[in-house]
């Protein structure tokens, strides 16, 4: 079926909102949530995108309408590109190095459903963000402690997310999950060092090359 039929194809539509829609399942039912995601094929990349665009925005509307009491931005130091790049970045290679370290430990899971779990699992930090945005404007300072709790909370419960999709998508005990996530973070830093010192090495030559080019243009013109 071709993308514009596809965008036209009702059936299309009402499988979209059903995967998405699962994504609230998941959350209050993560082991049988995440066990049928990937194995009963009752998840889709095209949600899963959807929730990390939808983290991608919530983050940016944090960042300009949560209260100057509790979030103080200084606009001339914000990057917009930095500010999605410090969750795309490392979700992109969190998916990576989970697949190559748990392919070593007999993972089942494939990129590409440790890409849909883990997208899956960020659906509480947008369902929890964005009301906290909202009341943070209505609080006082002092009683900002439940702005506070309930960040946290939106946090620690996508990281028991993270561990229960670890579980179900490679068949994984828990503390061989535990293990694995260990690993990752391990590989994660690997992978990091490797980009920085590559990219590192491509503006060390090309700045080589700029300043032959430099002096040769000086010398002959």
């Amino acid at each position: 079926m071709k993308i514009k039929e596809k965008l036209t194809n009702k059936e299309t539509w009402l499988s979209y909102r059903k995967t998405l829609r699962y994504a609230t399942h998941c959350c209050v039912r993560p082991f049988d949530g995440f066990w049928d995601l990937t194995h009963e094929k009752r998840g889709s990349l095209a949600a899963a995108n959807t929730i990390i665009v939808l983290v991608l925005l919530t983050n940016l509307i944090k960042l300009g309408f949560t209260s100057f009491i509790f979030a103080p931005v200084n606009w001339d130091d914000v990057n917009l590109l930095m500010e999605i790049a410090t969750f795309l970045v490392p979700f992109i290679v969190y998916c990576v190095a989970n697949w190559c370290l748990t392919t070593l430990f007999d993972g089942k899971g494939t990129l590409r459903d440790i890409w849909m779990a883990t997208a899956y699992a960020m659906t509480p930090y947008v369902i929890i963000q964005i009301p906290l945005i909202i009341l943070s404007n209505f609080v006082t300072e002092e009683e900002g402690a439940f702005y506070t709790y309930f960040g946290y909370f939106s946090m620690i419960w996508c990281g028991l997310l993270i561990v229960a999709s670890v579980m179900m998508i490679h068949d994984f005990l828990l503390g061989k999950a535990f293990l694995s996530l260990v690993f990752t973070a391990v590989g994660m830093l690997i992978i990091i060092f490797l980009l920085v010192l590559f990219f590192s090495l491509i503006s060390d030559g090309v700045s080589y090359f700029y300043s032959i080019y430099k002096e040769t243009v000086f010398r002959f013109y």
